[in-house]
């Protein structure tokens, strides 16, 4: 068994970014995309140990991830190379300085075919379990993965972590709530905004989370643009986000997840911990991509500098 603090699975996708309008026969710069895969560089920048599970195609793609994870101190030594099907692609296309139009071709993908057999004997023994609500849309065998991963999860002693993470044009509200609520149900941890927490539970925020505390979530993390909020038994916690320029915003909430479990691995207090995550998500937003914008552990504090400082 690998000791590693950060254990996640999902599906990672070959990413390109057009560098104007498709259908105008765009340039397009690659790379890889996928928000597990984004935690786990984050964690990793951050000083942690991780490891990525999931599939790729026996392709140029699927290449491209597992190098690329590699390259960010991922382990990615139980990547599943499939040969019946191809790595899935997502496109970015930029259209106004602050719309993102993105575009998918999974279906059919190698990381649709995730299966339990692929993640119940992971050769991993983790502190945290980190999924999300994205991996169980894509299909059943990817709901049996993800439960079977819970499953891993209790049986190593590790906490599961759950970013919601709902993504409408994958599947309805109620298919997302019926399958979602288990996965809640089982985490020591979830994060979500307030719209997704919705879908957890009746009523506001507040009674939502309670009800997840009284289940035996330990806390429960909402996002809601401006701040932060922490639930746990001693109470609510409320923490401000940085002002930043925004770039982009594609791959914040994975910034965030990846802030708030580094602060979670490392012993900080509630707010302590938001305040990481919140500083995770401001460097994400302000450079274009999932992930390459994600800071390193000694660039925290760059966040709280005065416009315009130069360290010389």
């Amino acid at each position: 068994m690998t000791r590693v603090d950060v254990l996640t699975a999902g599906e990672t996708m070959m990413a390109l970014r057009a560098t104007g309008p498709v259908r105008l026969g765009s340039g397009f710069t690659a790379g890889i995309a996928g928000a597990e895969s984004n935690v786990a560089i984050g964690l990793g920048r951050l000083g942690h140990t991780t490891a990525w599970a999931g599939r790729v195609g026996s392709d140029e793609a699927g290449h491209l991830i597992t190098r690329t994870l590699r390259a960010e101190g991922v382990d990615a030594s139980a990547v599943h190379r499939d040969t019946a099907a191809p790595t899935g692609l997502i496109m970015f296309e930029q259209r106004l300085p602050d719309v993102t139009r993105v575009h998918y071709l999974r279906a059919g993908s190698a990381g649709s075919r995730l299966c339990r057999e692929d993640v119940e004997a992971l050769p991993f023994e983790p502190r945290i379990v980190h999924i999300t609500g994205i991996t169980p849309a894509l299909g059943p065998s990817c709901r049996d993965a993800v439960t079977a991963l819970c499953r891993l999860a209790r049986a190593r002693n590790a906490q599961i972590s759950l970013d919601v993470n709902h993504r409408p044009r994958l599947w309805s509200r109620a298919a997302a709530a019926e399958a979602l609520a288990p996965l809640a149900a089982a985490a020591d941890r979830v994060i979500a905004s307030p719209d997704e927490l919705t879908l957890l539970g009746d009523g506001k925020p507040d009674a939502i989370a309670a009800q997840l505390l009284d289940g035996g979530a330990a806390e429960v993390v909402v996002k809601n643009g401006d701040e932060a909020r922490s639930y746990t038994a001693d109470g609510a916690h409320a923490v401000p986000a940085h002002r930043v320029d925004l770039v982009d915003s594609i791959g914040a909430g994975d910034a965030f997840a990846a802030g708030y479990l580094s602060g979670l691995l490392d012993g900080l207090d509630v707010e302590a911990r938001l305040r990481r995550a919140h500083s995770a998500g401001a460097f994400a937003v302000q450079t274009r991509g999932d992930w390459e914008g994600l800071p390193y552990r000694d660039e925290l504090d760059l966040i709280g500098l005065p416009e315009g400082a130069a360290l010389r």
